[in-house]
Order: C-alpha cells, then sequence, then structure tokens
C-alpha cells in the first residue's frame, strides 16, 4: 500500500475516536502542541536552515524565502495561534435549529466535524501547525501535503506535534503527513473518495487549479490572489499613498497583497508621480499602461499577461482608469476573487463598489492585507475560500463543520 493510501487510513481510523472527545480534551491537547513547539524551536529552526538553504540553492526568490523562514520570534507566533484558537468556542455539537414535525417527530440540526480533511499546500510552514490546530479543534483528523520547498520543516513539525499528541488524549493518527515529494502523491490524494471527505488546496494559482481540475474528492477551493486597489479621484493623498504602500509592500508574498493600483485619471494628474516615486524607493518594479507611462516613465509597459499574474513580489501594475465603471470592469476580468478595495471619499462609489465587485473581501479605505483569519477575530485560519459554496473568505473554525440531523421519534412510520 502506497504512504499516501496508508496514512489517509490511519486518519479515517482515527476519526470515530475525535468524535468522542470533549472540547476540554482537544484544547489540552493543542495547549501541549503549542508548549512543544517552543520546546522544540531549536531542532525545527535547523530543519528549516536546510530548507533555506536548499531554496537558496535552487535560486528561490527571497520573497518566497521569506515565506519558509522560521525563527524564535515566528515559532511563538505560530505557538501562540494554537493557544487562540483554544480560546475559541467549539463549533462541534452545536444545536442550530430544532423543531417538532405534526406527526410527533422531533428533528434536531448539529453541527458535526467535516471528516478527514486533505491539506495540500506550498512553503508556508505555519501553515502546518494551522490546519492541525483546527482540524483537530473542530474534531476532524488531517493528512497534511505540503510543497517540497519546506520538507525538512514541515516533517520535524509534524514529528513535534505527534509526539506531543501521544501524551492527550487526541489519537497521534489524527495528524499525517505525505513526505513523498513527488507531484504523484497529490494526484494520489486528489482521488481518495471514501478515505478523504475534502480536499482544500492553499498556494499559488498552478496548485489550485491542477487540485480543482483533477480531484474526484470535494474542493474547498482557496483562490490566487490578484487583489486590486482602486484609488478614486475624490480619495485623500495620504490615506490612499499609505493604504496602496502597505497592500503592496508590508509583506508582498502574501495572498492578499496587492498586484494592480488602478488610479481614477484626476487623481494620476495630481498625484501618482509622488505616488510612484514612493514605490520606487522602496525598490518596486513598476508595470504601467500608456497613461501611466507618460506620468512614471520609470514604469515598464504592463500587458494584459501581467494583469493575471499574481507576482508575490515587489512588481506592482498600474492603470489610470476613466471612472469607477472602468476600474469595475477591469476587476471583473482580471480579479480572482479574493480581496478588493477602493479609497474614496465617494459614499455613493463607495456603496457601488462594495455591492457590485464579487470577491470573498471587498474594504473601503483599508488595506487589502487585512483579509486574513487573525485579523478578522477567527484565529489561525485554514485558507481564504474564494468560491460561493460552503465557505467564503477567510476560513476559521465553523467552516471545518459540516451539519446532521437528528431525529426522535416514537414508532410513526411513513404512510
Amino acid at each position: 500500500m502506497s504512504e499516501v493510501r496508508t496514512k489517509a487510513t490511519l486518519a479515517k481510523s482515527a476519526a470515530a475516536a475525535m468524535n468522542r472527545l470533549t472540547t476540554e480534551q482537544k484544547n489540552h491537547a493543542l495547549g501541549v502542541m503549542a508548549d512543544a513547539l517552543q520546546k522544540e524551536q531549536a531542532a525545527i529552526i535547523d530543519a528549516n536552515s536546510a530548507d533555506i538553504m536548499n531554496g537558496r540553492e535552487k535560486g528561490t526568490s527571497e520573497s518566497l524565502l521569506d515565506r519558509l523562514t522560521l525563527n524564535e520570534s515566528r515559532i511563538a507566533g505560530i505557538a501562540e495561534g494554537l493557544r487562540q484558537i483554544i480560546a475559541l468556542p467549539d463549533p462541534v455539537g452545536l444545536l442550530l435549529e430544532s423543531f417538532e414535525r405534526p406527526n410527533g417527530l422531533k428533528v434536531e440540526k448539529i453541527s458535526v466535524p467535516l471528516g478527514v480533511i486533505g491539506m495540500i499546500y506550498e512553503a508556508r510552514p505555519n501553515v502546518t501547525v494551522d490546519a492541525a490546530g483546527l482540524c483537530l479543534k473542530t474534531g476532524n483528523t488531517v493528512v497534511l501535503r505540503g510543497g517540497s520547498a519546506a520538507l525538512e520543516t514541515n516533517r520535524k513539525i509534524v514529528e513535534v506535534l505527534r509526539s506531543a499528541l501521544q501524551t492527550t488524549d487526541v489519537p497521534a493518527d489524527a495528524l499525517q503527513m505525505i513526505e513523498d515529494a513527488d507531484r504523484s502523491s497529490v494526484d494520489e490524494m486528489l482521488k481518495l473518495n471514501g478515505l478523504l471527505d475534502v480536499v482544500i488546496p492553499r498556494g499559488g494559482a498552478s496548485l489550485i487549479r491542477n487540485v480543482v481540475d483533477n480531484a474526484t474528492v470535494p474542493v474547498i477551493e482557496t483562490g490566487a490572489g490578484i487583489c486590486h486597489t482602486f484609488i478614486d479621484e475624490s480619495a485623500d493623498y495620504d490615506m490612499a499613498s499609505d493604504i496602496a504602500f502597505n497592500a503592496k509592500v508590508q509583506r508582498p508574498s502574501v495572498c492578499n497583497a496587492m498586484e494592480t493600483l488602478l488610479v481614477h485619471e484626476s487623481f494620476a494628474k495630481k498625484h501618482l508621480h509622488e505616488l510612484a516615486d514612493r514605490f520606487l524607493k522602496s525598490d518596486v518594479q513598476l508595470h504601467g499602461c500608456p497613461r501611466t507611462m507618460e506620468i512614471v516613465p520609470e514604469a515598464l509597459l504592463a500587458s494584459d499577461a501581467d494583469y493575471a499574474t499574481e507576482y508575490n513580489d515587489y512588481i506592482l501594475n498600474i492603470r489610470v482608469v476613466h471612472d469607477l465603471d472602468e476600474a469595475l470592469s477591469h476587476i471583473a476580468q482580471f480579479g480572482t476573487m479574493h480581496s478588493e478595495c477602493i479609497v474614496t471619499a465617494n459614499q455613493e462609489n463607495a456603496v457601488r463598489f462594495l455591492q457590485e465587485v464579487d470577491a470573498a473581501a471587498v474594504y473601503h479605505n483599508a488595506s487589502t492585507r487585512f483579509t486574513d483569519g487573525f485579523e478578522f477575530g477567527f484565529g489561525a485560519e485554514i485558507g481564504i475560500s474564494t468560491q460561493k459554496l460552503h465557505a467564503r473568505g477567510p476560513m476559521g473554525l465553523p467552516a471545518l463543520t459540516s451539519t446532521k440531523y437528528r431525529i426522535y421519534g416514537a414508532g410513526q412510520i411513513r404512510g
């Protein structure tokens, strides 16, 4: 039996035991896991250093290496994420609805775990811990398949977490990691109907598209982030500059970072040169439309391929638009339904933008960088869903549950 099927089978076998656990038992396990991460941080950092060295040898960009890098501060933050999950309400076993039928049947609708979750993701090792914590808190078991760029880091993290679980009531087999870095292991996971109840991909566009196109297991799609900020003609310059700069530069490697800045032509005539200079001074490479290039000669000509690219790097597209309608049209063509922002003092335009933009998160006068489980108060997130069924936006604990109906009778039969 393959590694993938073997570990999925173990996770499936542990699911029944997870259903019997109390909130207190699950929370205790999360606390032990958090403590273990910090206790073993030196070993985790050593493993991470091997991945960083390997990445540099392969020419991995510094922005992607930043996503991969762990240090004592980041490990402390990851451990704190587990402790924040402990503090969140347990969404499992809640009575969501109850009613009685005319024939006397009493019906209850309750929240239950999804079951066995397959998590396929790329080079961010914090996702390993976030996914484990969220899945175990919600009574799910999880099979993790991270990217090869973080293989040594993820292997050590899961080793630490499984060792910690052995001292708790949560079965260690509830947490599995696929170590086979070949793409065939992903392809096998996508077709494990009967063992995996759902697959959640988290990463770049090509990974997500492969999962969506080839899975026979149900998928919760977390989309790529081609996010836009539209600066309207009435926007305050200082506010617009700070929001746009934060959305691009604060951490360009993440999915809620801005990739394209749309600027109303009136605002552009007054302020685009100054705003562009702020980006250039921070070593952001600018791609622009012809009108942008007239104002910012340092910009390269932007193509449709640029507008359709999630850079995850210090690269920004700028397009000057005639009005809100042109901005909305651009977002509809190139957006990925992730996070979109309008900076404006015009309330009517703000209302139109918030209503008409089809995205998981839409902002008025705030950076797209806030699309995040922690920032929304959900604790760690399993991903940011850009689809419309089951869950959308940052997926916290409730998104990892389903429902069950319990029916109580007194001998009723259907005529």
